[in-house]
């Protein structure tokens, strides 16, 4: 999770980043369990010094006829062996602690993060002119159910709040999307597409830091399996507990899953359409790359992700988000925001985050240099490459009628069998 040496070496900048995050610093306990845990084996490695010693002996004693001698030694062994076990035990129980204190502790924030909350997210450029109409836009869960292809109502009744049921030409629409990204993002960008699993063990989420801080939000089947909140969690997962030759660098792998969140912090917000569901479609870019090209990579991530909007042909912008905004496991996040008409605001369809070698370290994910010795932690990077709800929502504001019809996007129509456009009662 973290570099203990590099937080007894910088403890102020590693609580400064905490409260940069409107966090409580760490560094006190943090060092205070390391320095009890460093002790209890320093201990424990003079006692097993004496132990061995002390057992050599006992052979050396034997072979001279010293038995009342070994007969002391083996008494010693026995009671070292003892307190041994106590320590073991005692360094064990100290190190569940420390590990369960870091686990809880969000990524170091990298350098050039504005520090605030979610208003000094620092806005890179905007792409595009939010579109503008002869008439008062409709938010997309108007548009859907009037075209008679968005149902609420059945969902809600099958399935509780934040569900969908889309039917006739919106069905094949959110199907269109998903196949266009990743056609794009395999063949243009190098991604390899991947058919994930989207049921994983508590140990997969815990490594990408949905666990445990995120527990709330999981969806947990009575057989202990996790569905998965997205897809960075089984591509990210596809290298751990390995060592990556360094020629392997950077590894970029894409899904399009199913995506499920219990949204149990997200009260209130967003109750009515598809903005925040419990289910919903996205396509992930998940990249493992050399610590030293991170950076470049996290800005590559975010053009291809980019690329998609841009042929949708949507207004965005791209925004740094700032300290208090950045997500629990990310050192920079780099957010695309769409415009949306009928809100008349820009929201987010993609985040794109280098968790630098924080999400490594969890699952033990690592690379040999190439004509090196040993090996380093790799980095990891995720991003929505875009979410497909998210785009799919951005459509019908961006591209309706008057009427109630919406035009497709050009880069689409191959996908939807040469459509143009969805009318009511189409």
């Amino acid at each position: 999770m973290f570099d203990l040496q590099w937080i007894r070496e910088h403890p102020e900048a590693f609580d400064k980043s905490l409260r940069d995050r409107g966090a409580d610093p760490a560094s006190a306990p943090v060092l205070a369990l390391d320095a009890k845990r460093r002790t209890i084996q320093t201990d424990l490695q003079e006692k097993q010094a004496r132990r061995n010693h002390a057992s050599r002996e006992i052979g050396k004693a034997m072979a001279n006829g010293r038995a009342d001698e070994a007969g002391t030694l083996k008494a010693q062994v026995t009671a070292l062996k003892a307190t041994i076990a106590q320590a073991e035990d005692a360094e064990r129980a100290v190190a569940a602690e420390l590990d369960d204190l870091l686990a809880g502790i969000p990524n170091l924030l990298a350098p050039d993060v504005p520090v605030g909350d979610e208003s000094a997210n620092k806005v890179l450029r905007i792409v595009g002119t939010p579109t503008e109409f002869d008439f008062p836009p409709r938010q997309h869960f108007h548009i859907g159910e009037s075209l008679g292809l968005m149902d609420f109502e059945t969902a809600s009744a099958m399935s509780g709040s934040r569900f969908v049921i889309l039917t006739g030409a919106l069905a094949r629409l959110e199907r269109a999307l998903a196949q266009f990204m990743l056609d794009i993002h395999t063949g243009e960008f190098g991604y390899t597409e991947v058919s994930a699993p989207m049921l994983v063990r508590d140990q997969a989420l815990f490594n990408t830091g949905q666990l445990p801080k995120f527990a709330d939000d999981q969806f947990v089947t009575t057989q202990g399996h996790y569905l998965i909140p997205t897809a960075e969690v089984p591509l990210t997962n596809l290298v751990a507990g390995r060592i990556l030759d360094e020629s392997e660098l950077p590894y970029r792998v894409t899904a399009w899953t199913g995506c499920f969140r219990l949204e149990a912090g997200s009260a209130g917000k967003d109750t009515r359409g598809m903005l925040r569901q419990h289910q919903f479609y996205k396509v992930e870019l998940v990249s493992i790359a050399h610590p030293d090209q991170s950076d470049a990579e996290q800005e590559r991530m975010t053009h291809c992700a980019e690329a998609i909007v841009q042929r949708l042909e949507l207004p965005y912008r791209i925004v740094t988000l700032a300290s208090g905004d950045t997500g629990f496991g990310a050192r920079r996040t780099f957010d695309i925001e769409v415009w949306l008409p009928g809100q008349g605001v820009y929201r987010e369809i993609s985040s794109c985050s280098n968790t630098g070698d924080f999400q490594a370290r969890r699952m033990k994910a690592r690379y040999r240099p190439k004509g090196g010795k040993g090996t380093r932690f790799v980095h990891t990077l995720n991003g929505s490459g875009v979410a497909v709800g998210r785009a799919l929502i951005a459509i019908l504001e961006n591209f309706q009628h008057a009427d109630g019809s919406v035009t497709i996007p050009p880069v689409l129509r191959p996908y939807m069998g040469g459509m143009e456009r969805i009318a009511p009662h189409e």
